[in-house]
């Protein structure tokens, strides 16, 4: 049995009528009337009964018409699911993300994608570090990942989609919060709050590489995994840290920001994705966030 002898027997159905039906099929009425047969004799079973005047269903062919129109139906919907998903339409797109640093760009991303393609779903991988989403996106256990420059993974292609600034968040009653912009040396003494050494935190790499191109090395006396607890560590008076312009928004009783003097650090954060995955998916999301997120002037 083949789909085509199903599609026969409904367009003979519903037509009663042979002309009609093969008319309805675009063939020839002999080829449909052996298609029929061909379906009786597997059946075997008379599906219609047939005269010079009129055709009808068999009591079988009633009973066989309900479940072919499921049949039929269900392919219908399988086959324009399978187009649907190959036009990126459909389908799920694993993107890796760092908490407070995304606290913008995420929600933007998320909504754009659920407004415009309703049918794609992104699971969300949360308390990911730059460094490792760069690795996962790398060895394909993530699609998409919120990563900072520089991107230097073979096969892995990034778009800038925001440019960041190093700057300082400390106690309000610290010694140093009255000034504008605190030169790093003055940290030097300081008891620092920072993200876990080793876990692929872009910031904490910052961190040391601000204080060391300042003359110290940044005396770490607590450790947390994300932006809100280090900041919280902060307010609470255990020691300061480094942080970005993007974590900002974390406003809590007794913290203040300070940017730092001289040059500023600036970090740039992008979306990373391997050039070689096949995921017509991924492809849509890449391309509602150009317009989503897109990457700032000049960069």
């Amino acid at each position: 049995m083949e789909f085509r002898h199903l599609n026969a027997f409904l367009a003979v159905a519903e037509e009663l009528h042979f002309g009609r039906a093969a008319k309805r099929l675009q063939m020839a009425q002999p080829p449909l009337s052996q298609q029929i047969r061909q379906l009786e004799r597997e059946l075997g079973v008379a599906l219609f009964e047939r005269n010079t005047r009129s055709v009808r269903l068999t009591s079988a062919g009633e009973s066989f018409l309900a479940p072919v129109r499921t049949v039929l139906d269900d392919v219908d919907l399988a086959t324009r699911a399978a187009k649907a998903a190959g036009r990126g339409e459909f389908g799920r797109v694993t993107v890796g993300f760092a908490g407070a640093s995304s606290h913008e760009s995420l929600p933007l991303l998320t909504r754009a994608v659920r407004a415009a393609h309703p049918g794609l779903e992104l699971v969300m991988r949360g308390q990911t570090y730059a460094n490792v989403a760069l690795d996962r996106v790398a060895d394909g256990s993530l699609d998409l990942g919120f990563v900072r420059l520089p991107v230097t993974q073979p096969g892995v292609r990034a778009r800038v989609i925001d440019e960041e600034e190093l700057i300082c968040a400390l106690p309000s009653d610290h010694r140093l919060a009255d000034y504008d912009r605190i030169p790093i040396g003055e940290l030097a003494s300081e008891s620092f709050v920072s993200f876990p050494a080793n876990a692929g935190s872009t910031v904490r790499e910052a961190t040391v590489k601000a204080c060391t191109e300042g003359g110290f090395t940044p005396k770490v006396v607590q450790e947390a995994p994300d932006s809100y607890t280090i900041l919280a560590l902060v307010a609470a008076g255990v020691g300061v840290t480094l942080t970005l312009t993007s974590c900002q928004h974390i406003q809590q009783t007794g913290l203040v920001y300070r940017r730092l003097a001289g040059k500023a650090m600036r970090l740039q954060a992008a979306l990373a994705w391997r050039a070689d995955n096949p995921s017509a998916a991924l492809r849509t999301v890449l391309a509602v966030a150009k317009e989503a997120l897109p990457t700032p002037s000049g960069d």
